[in-house]
């Protein structure tokens, strides 16, 4: 068992998977988020606003091993971004400074929304950020936060996130939803179970001495056409209806790479769409 600590600030869905994972290899967890009734049994509490500079009551006395940055935005607009992913990192840099704790390392969890590729070509972790929406340009100002903290740091890139109670797309496949085929519009998705246990591998290598490179890019092995996705689902969902009319959410069209992390020996619960869905689906009988 292991006598490793972590604090976990946005300690939500994704974060609250990763404490549960860590703590079944016996490490001592932290969690921060405004209402901590949602945490997992065994974290120790930390009520905080992160929008709020003054210290936390109850952040711990002692320097976590390891802090990980996990938060989700509670206003999705341009302010909400900067407040929840560069004014909160910051508060949570300062209070660390003010107590004088040093992390072994800072995991800043990202968005592929920094890259802006659209022609369905693969990227990895060397490929050019130029995001063009607000929500990409406010996270990579927060990476930047990160990586020049003075903390050894690593941000890792998570693609779609789904998983039970993230559900959009199922919703609208019952609802009769169509894609175009051609061109066909690349999706990359991650399991929120497989988000987490990325982000517990990576803790575990570096604690174990495994050097980390500074970036990672979190996403199934498996970046698939949506319209591949969305027959799929009807077949498996027995949907025989839909909508003469294509109605698409996103523009971006790339497939993001996973063999950075599949090179340090992880590797997805939930290889592809079908899996993760399956059992989001089964769970839900």
């Amino acid at each position: 068992m292991s006598d490793l600590s972590a604090m976990i600030v946005g300690c939500g869905d994704v974060g609250g998977r990763l404490a549960q994972q860590l703590m079944a290899k016996g490490w001592q967890i932290s969690g921060l988020r405004r209402t901590v009734t949602a945490l997992p049994e065994g974290v120790v509490r930390v009520a905080a606003d992160l929008a709020d500079p003054a210290m936390p009551q109850a952040w711990p006395q002692r320097s976590p091993d390891y802090l990980v940055y996990c938060v989700a935005a509670s206003q999705h607009d341009e302010g909400g971004y900067q407040a929840a992913y560069v004014d909160g990192l910051r508060h949570v840099l300062e209070w660390l400074a003010e107590r004088g704790q040093r992390p072994r390392r800072l995991l800043f969890v990202s968005s592929s929304s920094v890259f802006a590729q659209k022609d369905g070509e693969w990227i990895d972790e060397t490929a050019a950020t130029a995001p063009e929406g607000y929500s990409g340009r406010v996270m990579l100002e927060a990476e930047g936060l990160a990586l020049a903290s003075g903390l050894p740091a690593s941000v890792i890139r998570l693609t779609g996130i789904y998983g039970p109670g993230r559900e959009w797309l199922l919703g609208q496949v019952r609802q009769g939803y169509r894609v175009a085929e051609a061109p066909p519009l690349y999706g990359n998705r991650i399991h929120a179970e497989d988000a987490a246990s990325l982000i517990a591998f990576l803790l575990q290598a570096d604690a174990e001495g495994v050097a980390l490179e500074d970036c990672y890019i979190g996403v199934d092995d498996d970046p698939a056409p949506l319209a591949d996705v969305v027959a799929w689902l009807r077949a498996y969902m027995g949907v025989t209806e839909w909508s003469d009319e294509q109605r698409v959410r996103r523009t971006g069209s790339k497939r993001c790479s996973n063999a950075r992390a599949k090179a340090l020996g992880w590797a997805p619960v939930y290889p592809s769409y079908k899996e993760g869905y399956a059992a989001i689906l089964k769970g839900a009988r």
